[in-house]
């Protein structure tokens, strides 16, 4: 059985799923977002890609600040309705109890297990997207969700989006550690 060209644009990836938060004329809001991921370590920044169209780019721009909450699996509705609903038609501010971190202006979802607060540092700018990196400021965890001053992805309960088919999908079981079982192969 060999491989074939699909001729697809968009390839199957799993991706995890977010609630990107930023204030935008004075109110929270937040979209769901899947086009994020760690783009280094020293110093911690991320990068998230989203549509020009976005109300939620403007107050990132405005208050050069976001944040990135990761929910639950247990959230898949809300979260989707973030995801469906713009905040320039739907008022999203009352979703979820918001708390302020270090810089003041980047709402997070205390629903959320982990919120990411971050200060935007760049952006790139593409013909219908544009990427925003910000550097972290500061990750909060809900205390159940750490075991050893660890996150615990179990009780993190994190979704993952299916691209493109769209499903949302629960972790499953570890497989193995990184960094550690490739050590064995070849021996």
């Amino acid at each position: 059985m060999g491989k074939i060209k699909t001729g697809w644009k968009l390839p199957p990836l799993p991706l995890p799923v977010a609630l990107l938060g930023a204030n935008v004329s004075g109110k929270a809001n937040f979209f769901t977002i899947v086009w994020f991921n760690m783009l280094q370590d020293d110093p911690p920044l991320v990068g998230a890609a989203m549509s020009k169209s976005h109300y939620t780019r403007q107050g990132i721009k405005d208050n050069k600040t976001f944040n990135v909450n990761m929910p639950s699996s247990s959230m898949a509705e809300i979260v989707d309705y973030c995801g469906l609903y713009p905040g320039s038609k739907v008022d999203k501010s009352n979703l979820f109890e918001v708390f302020y971190g270090e810089l003041e202006t980047a709402p997070m979802v205390n629903e959320c297990a982990v919120n990411i607060e971050c200060r935007l540092m760049d952006s790139k700018e593409f013909d219908t997207t544009e990427l925003i990196i910000g550097e972290i400021v500061e990750v909060y965890c809900e205390e159940k969700c750490l075991a050893e001053n660890k996150a615990d992805y179990r009780k993190m309960d994190p979704m993952i989006f299916f691209m493109p088919e769209s499903p949302y999908i629960k972790t499953g079981d570890v497989i193995a550690n990184a960094f550690e079982v490739g050590k064995k192969f070849g021996q």
